[in-house]
């Protein structure tokens, strides 16, 4: 029997990089999958995937992960089709760089808005699933920024420090009922946000890197998978970097 089997998981931005990746990874161990993107004509790749891997037909769920009123549509959606959820990723996110002095009220706005307040919106609602059945996993992505921070990123190493926070406080919060709430912090990592990089800031992350290469996809998902399965039962409240010995 395949380790995910019966098991529902939701993963948001899921048409790319590590979203994908991770997908994938829950497929191929029998996985009933819930994928989001911006719009669902992004998931055309991922949904045909899933369905080559592990012959199940994926949930596409295209809405903006920013959006309190879709995001709770969506899981109205989900309650009435399957009735629980085992395991929540929140992945969805975006990078804006910005110097302090340039920041727009917008822009800051429009960071949070993504990249910590979905994140609240969908442990809200996915807690309150997974209560029924007194189990549930939730992993929520933040970044090396988030515990390091990084010049040029003060909006954007606030809201993944934001996301550090949420889940530590998560995690305290839904122990009782059976819900463990794990965060990770990935470095640099190979995916679409590295490739709009200019070949010297490209070059200067590289170097920082202790193990001398970027991360792949793959090895992130490995991680969120590892915290989502019967493995880490007894892990909750953590936030595990995935940088390859990264100095920021």
């Amino acid at each position: 029997m395949k380790t995910m089997e019966g098991k529902i998981v939701w993963v948001t931005g899921a048409s790319r990089g590590i979203g994908r990746a991770t997908a994938l990874m829950f497929a191929k161990e029998g996985a009933t999958l819930i994928l989001n993107a911006r719009e669902e004509g992004h998931l055309k790749e991922i949904d045909a995937q899933v369905k080559e891997v592990s012959g199940n037909a994926p949930v596409l769920l295209g809405y903006d992960v920013s959006d309190p009123v879709k995001v709770k549509d969506s899981f109205h959606l989900i309650h009435k089709k399957f009735k629980k959820l085992d395991v929540m990723v929140n992945n969805a996110g975006i990078l804006e760089d910005s110097l302090l002095g340039m920041l727009s009220p917008e822009l800051v706005t429009k960071i949070f808005s993504t990249n910590v307040f979905s994140v609240i919106y969908h442990m809200q609602y996915a807690s309150r699933l997974m209560a029924k059945d007194g189990t549930g996993s939730i992993i929520n992505v933040s970044s090396i920024i988030g515990r390091l921070g990084n010049e040029g990123q003060v909006a954007y190493g606030a809201s993944k420090a934001a996301v550090i926070g949420a889940t530590l406080s998560a995690a305290k919060e839904l122990a009782p009922a059976g819900i463990r709430v794990n965060a990770i912090a990935p470095g640099f990592i190979d995916t679409d946000m590295v490739k709009q990089l200019s070949r010297e800031k490209y070059d200067q992350r590289l170097a920082s890197i202790k193990m001398k290469r970027l991360g792949s996809p793959e090895e992130v998902g490995k991680v969120i998978f590892f915290l989502a399965s019967d493995a880490a039962s007894y892990v909750t409240g953590q936030v595990i970097g995935i940088d390859g010995g990264m100095l920021v």
